[in-house]
């Protein structure tokens, strides 16, 4: 693992810990969820491209317009088979936790405890 200098023991603990958590069995009032978020460039074709034609394929240009960036957060229930996605024009502190308070207040308002990893 490239980015892990060391795994020490607080390391190992913390590990453990989150790897206990995916064993445990499912419970819907316990919802275990992954949030990510990444941000993405939003691109256009500068030139139309070419379509499909009977024995090649479609052909494209390599240069394109810059149309500005967004911000994906995903949160994942892999247990339950969920995941919540959502686009916001920037990646801000008020964004993040907007997407949280959604997903407390409207996707797991049913939860006794929502357990959250995030990833980074």
């Amino acid at each position: 693992m490239w980015c892990i200098q060391t795994m020490d023991a607080e390391y190992r603990e913390r590990m453990y810990k989150i790897l206990d958590l995916y064993e445990e069995d499912y419970d819907p009032k316990y919802p275990l969820i992954c949030l990510d978020e990444k941000p993405k460039q939003l691109l256009g074709d500068k030139r139309m491209p070419i379509s499909i034609k009977q024995g090649s394929s479609e052909k494209y240009d390599y240069e394109y317009v810059r149309n500005g960036t967004a911000n994906i957060f995903v949160a994942v229930e892999f247990k339950a088979g969920k995941r919540v996605t959502q686009v916001t024009k920037r990646r801000t502190m008020t964004d993040f936790a907007q997407f949280v308070k959604f997903l407390v207040t409207e996707k797991y308002s049913e939860a006794e405890v929502i357990r959250l990893l995030r990833t980074i």
